[in-house]
């Protein structure tokens, strides 16, 4: 079941996007402002509403620690708040002037994209907000990007139909030419990483102007070529659907239409669970909640519905999100330490007694000599940590790996071992150990 348990109606005008992190909901506006809101009661933050975009905000996402978030606007610019203080970080200006309709932030925080009216799309080094480089493709409106889960790649989609794929150097690794008939309006990676033979898998879900919301197979080979392949097409709203999202574990799939409607699928068996009817106009946002199963909608009648899902609803496939699992074991028990808690406030323990029920027990003795709480469990999904934390377990210096791989070496340098892959993933639990341990000192 899914029930809509919150209506926010702040907005003044049209909701172009949401985006949770851990803790907040953000949303943006045709009313040139972007709010941001609690998860634990949805109230708005004092800091609230973030006035500093001259024009209609189109887009806005969250860094991957929740730490920053990043908005792009007609007005030719893409900002970056402090969500601690509410205040502009950056203000990064769009090559050549034109509105900027979409970004996106790498899982890995490395780089912010940005893709504008022109059809240019811009490329910065997060941290710094230096602009890298720049790209195009012509006679056409950038309207949608993504990032894959191992960060390396990324997807475009524009008013022309098409969707491309590039590296981080802006080379187009591969274009699907009519990917939706009358433009793209959506694209999202799921968060998982799939691994097989000499391929590595990425699944990406797009919409577009043609009623559909489609499921791709990306597929990496050894030798550094990609394909692309339709798996499934989505029929279940009669209008054109102009936003998707995938859950944090990749099981299930919303998006947004101008008819009116949410639907919610199980994206592993491509089967429509849900259709919510009760916005009054278009649905032009959709979001997860990485830490709770909620959805966030938001729509041009001004205002963003939150729905939470039950009765294990996302268990359609056997999986269940992080969110549900603090609710419910496997066995059907409410843990008596976690049932209260979101996963950002698990401890080292919690995360051990979540793996053991999860089937992932032999991870518990990794984790806690890792010391990973449940903010580091939600960089990744439980396919991801079961794939990428078995298949060496060690982690290595950049420059180091890279040259090992470049000497076409497929083995572990540490345990001569067949690598299943060599598309390298950072490691965000040293990442943020290295950063607490600096905090500390």
């Amino acid at each position: 079941m899914a029930s809509l348990i919150c209506t926010l109606q702040d907005h003044r005008d049209d909701v172009n996007g949401c985006a949770f992190s851990a803790k907040l909901l953000a949303t943006c506006s045709g009313d040139k402002t972007l709010r941001v809101y609690s998860t634990g009661d949805f109230s708005e933050l004092p800091f609230s509403p973030l006035s500093g975009h001259g024009y209609g905000v189109h887009c806005c996402c969250f860094s991957a620690c929740g730490q920053f978030l990043a908005s792009c606007s007609t007005d030719a610019t893409t900002l970056v708040w402090s969500m601690v203080t509410g205040e502009i970080e950056a203000v990064m200006e769009h090559p050549g002037r034109s509105p900027v309709r979409t970004c996106a932030i790498s899982p890995d925080s490395a780089h912010l994209l940005s893709g504008a009216s022109d059809g240019t799309l811009a490329l910065w080094d997060f941290p710094s907000k230096q602009l890298l480089r720049t790209g195009a493709v012509s006679d056409t409106t950038l309207v949608a990007c993504s990032f894959s889960p191992c960060a390396q790649v990324f997807v475009t989609g524009s008013t022309y139909g098409d969707l491309r794929l590039w590296d981080l150097g802006l080379n187009q690794l591969h274009a699907e030419k009519n990917a939706h008939d009358l433009g793209v309006t959506c694209c999202t990676f799921a968060p998982d990483i799939l691994s097989g033979g000499h391929a590595v898998q990425f699944r990406l879900a797009s919409c577009g102007q043609d009623n559909h919301l489609k499921i791709w197979a990306i597929n990496r080979f050894g030798s550094g070529a990609y394909k692309m392949q339709l798996l499934h097409t989505l029929t279940g709203q009669s209008a054109p659907v102009l936003s998707c999202a995938y859950s944090s574990d990749g099981q299930l799939l919303v998006s947004g239409s101008v008819d009116k409607t949410v639907t919610v699928y199980d994206a592993k068996n491509a089967v429509l669970l849900y259709t919510l009817n009760q916005h009054e106009r278009y649905v032009t946002a959709c979001c997860f909640s990485p830490t709770s199963p909620l959805i966030a909608t938001g729509s041009m009648d001004k205002t963003v519905n939150i729905w939470r899902l039950e009765d294990g609803c996302s268990g359609h496939a056997g999986k269940s999100l992080p969110g549900e699992s603090a609710l419910t074991s496997s066995e059907g028990r409410t843990p008596a330490g976690r049932s209260k808690l979101l996963v950002t406030d698990w401890s080292e323990e919690d995360v051990s007694e979540w793996l053991a029920e999860e089937g992932l027990g032999g991870l518990v003795d990794k984790f806690r000599a890792n010391n990973i709480d449940g903010t580091e469990l939600l960089s990744l999904t439980k396919e991801t940590l079961a794939s990428e934390l078995l298949v060496d377990g060690y982690s290595y210096e950049r420059e180091a790996i890279d040259s090992w791989v470049n000497t076409k070496n497929r083995s572990s340098p540490m345990t001569n071992l067949p690598l299943l892959t060599t598309l390298l993933t950072p490691n965000h639990t040293l990442k943020m150990a290295i950063g607490r341990w600096k905090t500390s000192h």
